[in-house]
């Protein structure tokens, strides 16, 4: 944005256009960025993380769950885990700031994808 401005500012001073459109447009500039970075986190936070398992005995299971709620769950699911004698031995390892990173940075698209030798399947996919 800054190479347009500059460039909007040259044609003010060379004269080409007034100082009145020179500001209208560098507003106009503005008001664009300023839409496309309020836009991008709630276009991320609306996706959702699906789970999808499907077996050689049909035991299917599809899990859709809401980007904003996987982040508020595993930070809530974490410290209650960690506070639990008999789960902290599952917990000690894992790195939970790693995860919520992953998600502030917008992870995106297929996150898993496992087929067993005898035909099960497993993904995960943030779409």
């Amino acid at each position: 944005m800054r190479e347009e401005i500059s460039k909007i500012l040259t044609m003010v001073q060379e004269g080409k256009i007034d100082s009145d459109k020179g500001a209208q447009l560098i507003a106009v500039l503005k008001e664009k960025e300023s839409t496309v970075f309020a836009q991008k986190p709630n276009n991320y936070l609306d996706k959702t993380l699906k789970i999808r398992i499907v077996s050689k005995e049909n035991d299917n299971v599809n899990v859709n769950v809401p980007i904003k709620l996987v982040k508020a769950l595993l930070k809530t699911g974490y410290s209650i885990a960690a506070g639990i004698p008999q789960s902290q031995q599952y917990v000690k390892d894992l790195d939970i700031n790693l995860l919520i990173d992953a998600i502030e940075n917008e992870l995106d698209g297929n996150i898993v994808d496992i087929q067993s030798a005898n035909g099960d399947t497993v993904k995960v996919v943030i779409e």
